[in-house]
Formats: C-alpha cells, structure tokens, sequence
C-alpha cells in the first residue's frame, strides 16, 4: 500500500514547532486546572440561538453566528421576546428585524414550533397548528407510531405538547388577551389572513408522498372532528400524560435535560390544575433557573447544561497532555464522573431493550431517564486513559455492556436510542425540522470503536471477561461494516453532533485505527489534506448540511483544526506536512490569556442539535479538542514511533 503521508514542511522548522506546542499544551493545562469547579469537574456554556434567552443581544435572524444565513422562526420569536420586555418597536435592532421577516415572507413563514408559541399568546389561530391528540400517549409501543418510536428529546416533547395542545391556552400579552391578538401585527405581510396552511394541498401529495398524504389526511380529519377533544378516551388520555410527565421529571425538577420539555412541562402542569408553588412545578421552575449563564456580559438561558460532557472530554485532553496520571485533578475529576453512572430503573431505552442492564452517563447534571451512548463511550476513554488498569473494573464493564446492548441493527449506535431509525416519521405535519427520530450516526460509532479498541489495548495488561471480549470484538467487526456502507463526498463521514464531515470523519479515523483498516481509512485522510486551509488549519460552515457540495470549506478554527489534526494523526506521523502545518496554526491561535493559562478564541458555533435549524457554540469545544490534539503531536514527537497499525487489527479482530 503507498504511503498516506508526505514528508514534513521544509518551512517549518520540527524542533522548534514541537517546543511551541509543549509551551502551548502547558499553557492550556493550566487554563483547564485553573477552571475546573470546586468538586473538579468541568462546565462551560453552551451557547444556542437567541431565541433561548430574550435578553442576549439580537443579531436579527441568526441560529448561529458568523456568516450563517437569517432565519425568519428565530427572528419571530426573538423579536416577540423582546418587545414583551419593552424593546422599542422604533430600536434600530427591530427595525433590522422587521425587514428581514417581512424579506423572506413574514410571519407566515414560521415552523411550526414557532407556530405553537405563538398560538398560546392568541398571535396565531390554533387551528393553524397540527392536530395531536392526547390518545397518542395509549399507543402501544410496538406500533411504528407510538411516542417511542419517536427520539428521546422529540418524544420528551411532544408528551406535554399533547397537553398543551387539547387546552389550546392563550395567554396575555401587554396590549391584552385574545385571540386575535395585534401585538405582532407589524411581521405579517397580511395581517388580516392568519389562518395560514401548513400541509401541502391534499391532491398534490396524493402523487408525490403517499406516506406524507395519510398522515396530511389524518390531521385534515382530526381537525375536523376538533381534535378528539370530545372522545370518551380523553379524560384517560389527559391523565396518562400528566402521569407520564411526572414519572418522567428528574427530583431536582429537570425533564431530558433539555429547555423545550422543560418549559412545555410546567405549561402542562399548570393547564392541568397544578399551582406555582406545587412541588412538581416549583422544581420545574428551579430547574430552568438552572440553566442560566451569567457573566460580565449579562444573563442567559441556555438550551441544555454539558457538565459530565465537558468534564470527560476535559479529563482526555489532560491525559493527552501528559499531566501525571495520578494527579489530583485528574483522579478528582474521574471519581465525580463515577459517580454519575446511571444504575437505577430509570431510562426510556429500557422499552425495547428490558433485558439489558443499566451503566450509561448523561450529559448533563440530572438526566437519569436519557443517558447517552456518546456521553458513555467518552467517559469509557476517560477511564480508561487516566487509568489502564480500570479496564476490569465494574464501573468500565458495566458502561461497555449497556453500550453493547445498544448497537442498532444496521451495526451502528446513535446517540439515545436503539433502532430509532422509522424516518417516515420525519413527514408527520408536527415534524419541520427532520429530526424527530435518532438513527445511528458515524460521528458516535467512531467514538464507540475508539473506547472499545482502546479498551481491548488495555486488555493485554489487565484481565477482561472474556465473554465481554468476544462481545466487543463481534460489536466491532459490525460497526466497521457500517462505516464501510455509510462513506459520502470522497470517503469522508457525515458529522451529525458536529460540524460536519471534519468532525465525523475525525471521529471515525479515530475509532478505525485500532483496528487498521487502512483502504477505509486512506480515502478519508486524503480528503483531509485535500480541504486543509492555506494557514494550516480546518473549518467548515454551517451550510454543509444543506449543501455536501462545501464539505470541508470554511475558515479556520480551533476545534475543526483539532479534529482534522487527529483524524491525520491516527494514521499519519507527526512529522507529516499537514499534521505540522495544522500545529502550527494551533500554536499561532493560542490568544486569549487568563490567569497562568492560555486557551483559543471561536465565535463560530460547532456543535449541532438539528442540522440546519438548530447549532450549538460549546464554550470548551475551542480548549479541549486543541489540547488534544497538540498532546498527540506531542506525544508522537516523543516516542518517534509510528503506530503499529497491522498488529492492532490482528489483536481486536482475532476470532
């Protein structure tokens, strides 16, 4: 097989780059030890759009920032909040603001989430908002329509919507209650029509979607027959989601541990009788109180907390970095992952897979209904890098069991469920955004490879059920063969928790070096090099998930310059011209000062929720990946070794 790599750059002098990026990584660690919360872990904000918080200052029609296009849902709602709170309708903001929407179309234009919020303040009629009624709680499970068959934050979602759509409240804004409010007036092309449609003409899906047309038919009936308001069934219906919601709410008040659920939780609550100072809501309440950022720059909502995320990713970097394994930062900041293994008789998952046993961590601080596979395999790396001889443990056999148990059927994983792959749900009226199921993903089966062949590395020293080995190894030899299926644009992979082929192919490349598989992996870290910009680094826009076309293209930053770096260097060594190239703009990058640290400035958001509609800027992102990254450069600088890829594939894949 030809060589993957090219010579170093003749332009970059080797010794001295590997002593800026020992300067950089040290710097960086004591940014990341200067930071840790008191307990030791981690947690920084993760920013959303502004819809979250009405009191971030408005860039009109952004879902991200940077150069990504306006978005007419986001600016409605923004807008709306801030006129509420008494932002002039003259200000020069909602003026930007006001012509945008009308630009694209006005109000009329909205999704229907946004639809929804606005039909409960009486600016929109109900009846131009999908039919969902409550009876949709007592499906059964193995009906392909039943709420778990729809994506944990969906499902966690539509639950109190189904509520709050059969009261079909309408609250009070300034100017007064009613249903036909004015207040928005000024972002209506044509004021005087409201009733706008959602669903296409019946007769042209006829021919076009017959799966959109029955469920587009479905809804026309139900709104005729008012919902099922009156159906003897209702009363029962009401109650079973109330008891679903209440079951489901975490003790410290938290629901999936995400705002939607959580907001549309309490509404729930309350439209059903319940008060403000009723335990249930008043826990709702202090939850979403605990979701606020606040800062020199004011306060803010964000859309979910990343705690354990932040910390087990944290915890990697600094092993990466070679800060003593046995460091109390690091043995602090493990033991308070640890000890957020979900082992109770909590979980959703548990409906199509009871016979599996619980050892999954969540994302957040209080989760313990959606602990994710992504989250877990992260924490499993954790472990296992600050301690190898953790490879037998309880704690690490039990997070690879649930793991295991819940690989889908095409070899995958996604990141909540298992085989939450029924996409024909994505053409009910209620889903806009594409995005009501979890199938698997590429950017969490590379993870889920990276922890178990790291595990079965470990294996060689440490004593492993062998029943759990040949687990693992049957697991992996599937995964591969779906990454093997689901190569797009030149052999990269589709990022779906990150922008976006850089950090999908990152995660696989990661995954698949410790099991070879060089004619897999060949293709993708040539497409690397090959989207490399001229300072050195990576980016990619947002716009990719729209547009494959632009793969790859964007400028430059911190956390896509780590994940093409350690895409390269899982096959690559560190004197490859590229991997020196991508340091070095690392190394240059490192700006912002704070204390006896240093980290990386990144206003562009990253991170992703929904492709094209809802981005995500983690604060850390732009810290722990760089650190990473330099720590593995760094590390190859050291050994001078390259990575002995023909003996791992015959190590992991043996029968």
């Amino acid at each position: 097989m030809e060589k993957m790599y090219s010579t170093s750059d003749p332009h970059i002098d080797a010794e001295a780059l590997a002593q800026n990026a020992r300067r950089a990584v040290k710097l960086a660690v004591n940014y990341s030890l200067e930071n840790a919360e008191p307990d030791g872990h981690w947690y920084g904000e993760l920013r959303s759009n502004a819809t979250i918080t009405a009191q971030r200052r408005m860039d009109p029609g952004k879902i991200a920032p940077g150069n990504y296009p306006g978005d007419v849902s986001v600016t409605v709602e923004a807008y709306l909040a801030l006129k509420i709170l008494g932002v002039p309708a003259s200000s020069q903001a909602m003026h930007k603001a006001r012509r945008f929407v009308h630009a694209v179309g006005g109000v009329e234009k909205v999704r229907i989430f946004t639809r929804i919020y606005l039909a409960t303040f009486g600016l929109l009629p109900w009846t131009a908002v999908p039919a969902l009624p409550a009876e949709l709680i007592l499906i059964p499970s193995f009906v392909p329509v039943s709420i778990y068959n729809f994506a944990s934050w969906a499902r966690s979602t539509i639950v109190p919507l189904l509520v709050l759509r059969h009261h079909q409240p309408i609250y009070p804004l300034p100017n007064g209650m009613t249903a036909n409010n004015t207040f928005l007036n000024e972002l209506w092309c044509d004021p005087g029509q409201k009733h706008i449609p959602y669903l296409h003409p019946l007769r042209d899906l006829r021919n076009l979607d017959g799966i959109a047309f029955t469920f587009s038919a479905i809804d026309t009936l139900l709104h005729l027959f008012g919902g099922l308001r009156s159906l003897f069934t209702r009363g029962y219906a009401r109650a079973q989601c109330i008891k679903w919601i209440l079951d489901h709410q975490e003790a410290a008040g938290d629901w999936a541990g995400i705002f939607p659920p959580m907001y549309f939780g309490i509404l729930a609550l309350v439209l059903e009788g319940y008060s403000l100072k009723d335990s249930p809501v008043k826990r709702g309440l202090e939850a979403i109180e605990r979701f606020a950022w606040q800062d020199e720059q004011g306060k803010r909502i964000q859309s979910c907390v990343s705690p354990v995320w932040d910390t087990v990713l944290t915890t990697i970097s600094l092993c990466d970095a070679e800060l003593p394994l046995d460091h109390h930062s690091l043995v602090q900041a493990v033991s308070w992952v640890k000890a957020r293994q979900l082992l109770g008789a909590e979980g959703d998952w548990r409906v199509y897979r009871p016979h599996i046993q619980p050892g999954g961590f969540s994302f957040e601080y209080f989760n313990s209904w959606y602990p994710d596979v992504d989250d877990t395999a992260a924490a499993l790396l954790a472990f296992l890098n600050q301690d190898p001889t953790s490879a037998g443990s309880l704690h690490v056999c039990q997070a690879t069991s649930w793991i295991l148990g819940m690989q889908n059927k095409d070899g995958g994983w996604a990141a909540f469920d298992v085989n939450n792959d029924k996409m024909f749900l994505n053409r009910i009226p209620f889903s806009d955004m594409d995005s009501v199921c979890d199938p698997s993903s590429a950017d969490v089966t590379g993870r889920i490879l990276e922890a178990f062949g790291l595990l079965m590395r470990c294996a060689r020293e440490v004593a492993v059920d062998q029943h759990l080995s040949y687990q693992i190894k049957s697991a992996c030899k599937r995964a591969i063969g779906y990454l093997g299926r689901t190569r797009e644009i030149k052999g990269a992979w589709y990022g779906r928790w990150g922008s976006n082929y850089i950090y999908g192919t990152s995660n696989v490349l990661c995954g698949l070096r410790y099991f070879g598989m060089q004619d897999l992996a060949y293709p993708a870290i040539e497409w690397l090099k090959s989207v490399q910009n001229a300072d050195g680094g990576w980016g990619e826009k947002l716009q990719t998930y729209r547009d494959p076309g632009l793969a790859g293209w964007g400028l430059s930053t911190a956390s896509q310059t780590a994940w093409g770096l350690m895409g390269l260097l899982a096959y690559l060594p560190h004197t490859d011209a590229a991997v020196q190239r991508g340091v070095a703009y690392l190394v240059e990058s490192q700006t912002l000062s704070k204390g006896e640290g240093r980290t990386w400035a990144e206003k562009e958001y990253t991170g992703t929720g929904f492709p094209n509609f809802f981005y995500i800027g983690y604060s850390l992102y732009p810290h722990y990946f760089p650190v990473m990254a330099l720590g593995r450069y760094l590390r190859g600088h050291k050994s001078d070794k390259e990575f002995d890829l023909t003996a791992e594939k015959e190590l992991l894949l043996e029968n």
